[in-house]
Order: C-alpha cells, then structure tokens, then sequence
C-alpha cells in the first residue's frame, strides 16, 4: 500500500472515529438533562454542589462533542474534553471503592478507570493529534 493510500486509510478511520466521538459525547451529555440522578449519585460527596457539577459536565460534553465536528473549533473541543475525562476521573474511582451504593459488579467498575485511558487516546486521535511534515 502506498503512502497515500496508507494516509487515506488513516483519514477515514480518523474521521470515522470522530463522528462515533462526537455523537457519544453529546448523547451521554444528554443524558445528564434526561436521567441526572444518576450522575448526581456518582459524585464524590466531599464535591460541592452536585447538581451544579452534572449540568456544567453535562454541558461540556455536549459543547465538546459538538466541537469535535467544527474543524476551526475541533482541537479546542479535544483538549476541552481531556480536561473533562480528567475532570471525571474522581467519581468514576468513587464508584469503584462503593460499589455496594451502584448496581454494578465490583469488577466492572474497576475495569471501568482503564477505559477513561482508551477515551484519552481516542479524543488525541481525533481531535488533537497533529501530522508530522513526514506524514504529508
């Protein structure tokens, strides 16, 4: 396969991957109008304000995953949402030290926090990855 089909391949999967991002995002952004108390629940209670922190992350995901599809916008979105991953990291933990308070295996909680790295590298690859001069 040729550099420029190889960059083709890239480019669709990339653009693929973004479209699949993006409605994730705003679909789960949603969900934190439609159903919060479940969000509500997943904060840690040592946060202020939980129903403040669901609507501004909910908020932020819809924006991002939005942003995700408007090139001039698209990087911002990408770094806007590895701060929210960031962000979110605590109550997905929290989760897993209680699960007696979810209705979720011990298990798949803690195999949960692995997957926040998988979303890391997804939003790189989509939004914030920059080709080097040797890709072009």
């Amino acid at each position: 396969m040729g550099k420029d089909a190889l960059h083709s391949v890239v480019e669709i999967i990339q653009t693929s991957l973004r479209i699949l991002a993006a409605v994730f995002f705003v679909v789960a952004g949603t969900f934190h109008f439609l159903k919060p108390e479940p969000y509500r629940q997943i904060i840690p209670p040592q946060f202020p304000a939980p129903q403040l922190l669901v609507i501004i992350s909910g908020i932020a995901e819809i924006a991002g995953g939005i942003g995700l599809l408007i090139p001039s916008f698209r990087r911002w979105a990408g770094w806007g949402l590895v701060a929210l991953l960031i962000a979110v990291f605590p109550a997905n933990f929290y989760m897993a030290e209680h699960p007696e308070r979810f209705q979720y295996s011990r298990w798949l909680l803690w195999g949960r926090l692995p997957l926040q790295v998988v979303f890391l590298v997804w939003v790189w690859f989509v939004a914030i990855r920059r080709r080097s001069r040797k890709d072009l």
